[in-house]
């Protein structure tokens, strides 16, 4: 039977994505795309859009966020959950406090880019973002080479946003346990993002995934658009390892500006148990 082309991890412009959520929906079935979620970070308020256009041209949809997380020495994790009621009340409040740190953080990183001569770009970075709710630093990253400093976001993230790099600036997230609480709350399947991105020794990421099994948490992300072919054999084996539901998300931004476009991620190993298998 042919794979299900399922891409459970992408963004609109309600978070740092370049497209509208009707426009990634529409993107996502001209790609082929048959199972999507939308998962913007920390935001809930385009999934109503998204829902509507995937009804609309007949496209299977779930609902998702993803949830910033801190975790061990200043790291920052993403967990996404998929199948969410978005309108659980715990889930509304625990996103709303995690955003509401993002503006004072905001006006700290400008601060830092301006010693090292990037003038503007907390003005810059809103005008990208729309919401002080919602800057990130993806909309610095766009004011930067919109500035003609660098060529691309990567490079961005490269040279000043990055840990260690002069426009980086520590900021709490949500804990992991609230987070897994406030997705099991609202009926979700909690699973960690992109895990090889993280700065991580191997003994870090193997608590993370120990703490994330023991408090419910139940899927890994096997294929997303950074992740290396080394990369996916190896949490295929932590998959095994663990029992935890394999998901497949290209973590998409934008034409252009991602690393694969939606649906057009390879097939899980056939041996994993999808993570779309527990979504009704």
């Amino acid at each position: 039977m042919k794979p299900l082309n399922a891409d459970l991890h992408c963004h609109s412009t309600v978070s740092d994505g370049l497209l509208a959520p009707s426009d990634l929906v529409r993107r996502a079935r001209e790609n082929g795309v048959e199972l999507l979620a939308l998962t913007d970070h920390d935001e809930l308020g385009g999934l109503t859009e998204a829902r509507a256009t995937a009804d609309e041209i007949g496209l299977r949809f779930v609902d998702g966020v993803e949830v910033s997380i801190s975790w061990g020495d200043d790291q920052t994790v993403h967990i996404v959950a998929l199948g969410i009621d978005p309108r659980n009340t715990d889930l509304i409040e625990g996103l709303r406090q995690v955003r509401s740190g993002r503006d004072s953080r905001a006006g700290h990183m400008a601060a830092e880019l301006d010693k090292v001569g990037i003038h503007g770009a907390y003005e810059g970075a809103l005008r990208h973002a729309g919401n002080p709710a919602l800057v990130s630093r993806s909309h610095f990253a766009r004011y930067i080479v919109e500035q003609g400093h660098v060529k691309d976001v990567k490079s961005v993230f490269d040279y000043w946003l990055a840990k260690g790099k002069p426009g980086y600036v520590e900021h709490a997230w949500a804990t992991l346990e609230d987070a897994l609480r406030w997705i099991h709350g609202a009926g979700g399947i909690a699973v960690i993002a992109h895990p090889g991105r993280y700065r991580l020794s191997k003994a870090e990421l193997r608590a993370l995934f120990i703490a994330f099994k023991d408090l419910g948490g139940r899927g890994i992300e096997i294929l997303s658009g950074s992740a290396k072919d080394d990369e996916v054999r190896e949490y295929s084996r932590i998959a095994r390892e663990f029992g935890f539901l394999a998901s497949r998300g290209s973590d998409f931004h934008g034409p252009g500006e991602s690393w694969i476009d939606l649906g057009k991620m390879p097939d899980l190993p056939e041996d994993l148990t999808p993570v779309w298998s527990q979504l009704s």
